[in-house]
């Protein structure tokens, strides 16, 4: 579809657009609520709310089938927040999809707001915001690293994840053309899609918190896993082969899979891991040759 005709049909659609929010959860029962509250108290309701329960054990889906009986609850075998989401994507049928995770927190104007600056900016295909985070009950200031903003963010993104799965509003279109979030990668998911999504839209950006984001528990994903960077060269990886991205994105991409694959095959040598060391000296070869 060209460029004309998409901005004519998205300026039509957003005037009645519907939104569905997608929250995955697994054992937090003790958040879920606040979440699930922070989604039903908005100023602009969503059309469809979808919780996941990925093989919870503590009593997430009585929870929400007796404290909140309009929502679609589904419940699979443990197989991950990526499968998850997908499966809350797969089971709801709005223009538009959201996510919220589990234990963080929407304020009440997110969805009205989100959704009248896609109506006013019709050219963009997706909009984020800024955040407020919360560790260990206290609030604390983002790095400049984690710094939110918009536009053309590719480069951005490269690093780490620039975009918060819960600060997003997205055309289901956009997510079915891009195929969805990587059910094979175990964490840094959200960085492999929003890599895909900027390597070919621009994000529009509201630059206000529209969220609480929470952290510091036991159960993220960021602490299950160690050398984060590992899920991220493998989606470099998948990236670079994929064909999609033009010259300067190229080598923008290797230049960052040969940054992140030095520093782990250091850390795999001096750790006795020679087999990773190895792994991560091919990458350097086989990357670094064509820079």
């Amino acid at each position: 579809m060209n460029s004309v005709v998409r901005l004519s049909l998205s300026r039509l659609k957003t005037v009645h657009a519907t939104v569905a929010v997608i929250i995955p959860t697994y054992n937090r029962v003790a958040t879920l609520g606040r979440a699930l509250k922070s989604v039903f108290t908005q100023s602009r309701q969503a059309d469809e709310v979808c919780v996941v329960d990925d093989g919870s054990t503590d009593g997430t889906e009585e929870f929400v089938k007796d404290q909140y009986p309009d929502t679609i609850y589904i419940k699979q075998e443990n197989s991950g927040v990526s499968s998850a989401r997908n499966k809350g994507v797969a089971a709801t049928t709005t223009q538009y999809l959201s996510f919220l995770d589990s234990d963080d927190e929407w304020l009440p104007k997110k969805l009205e707001t989100q959704l009248s600056a896609l109506q006013a900016e019709p050219n963009f295909r997706v909009v984020h915001s800024d955040e407020i985070w919360i560790r260990n009950g206290k609030r604390v200031n983002q790095m400049d690293k984690h710094r939110k903003t918009g536009g053309e963010l590719f480069a951005r993104c490269l690093p780490l994840c620039v975009i918060s799965p819960s600060a997003v509003v997205l055309e289901r279109l956009l997510f079915d053309e891009l195929g969805g979030f990587d059910e094979l990668l175990p964490a840094c998911e959200d960085y492999d899609l929003w890599l895909r999504l900027c390597s070919r839209e621009q994000v529009l950006f509201i630059d206000s918190p529209l969220l609480k984001k929470y952290g510091g528990h036991e159960d993220q994903l960021s602490r299950q896993y160690w050398g984060m960077d590992r899920f991220r060269v493998q989606s470099l990886i998948k990236l670079l082969n994929s064909g999609v991205l033009n010259n300067e994105q190229d080598q923008l991409a290797r230049a960052t899979l040969l940054e992140k694959a030095k520093i782990l095959q250091n850390g795999a040598a001096k750790r006795g891991k020679t087999e990773s060391a190895e792994y991560y000296e091919q990458l350097i070869v086989v990357y670094g040759s064509v820079v």
